[in-house]
């Protein structure tokens, strides 16, 4: 019964981890910024950690099931 929410979040998270995570990365191998109005270094290492994480927490959800 509460397999089903667990999921639901775990798949959340870690998709948007992910998807956070491979954003980051392409944007500081281009040279891009990562986010507007903040130092570029700063911008990239907070995403980073953000986005590994929310994708530790959906694995960690997966991990409860």
């Amino acid at each position: 019964m509460e397999s089903g929410p667990a999921i639901f979040a775990g798949t959340a998270f870690a998709l948007f981890g992910g998807a956070l995570l491979l954003w980051t990365t392409v944007r500081v191998r281009q040279g891009e910024p990562v986010a507007l109005g903040i130092a570029p270094r700063a911008a990239a290492v907070v995403t980073g950690l953000t986005g590994a994480l929310l994708l530790g927490l959906g694995l960690w959800c997966f991990g409860r099931l």
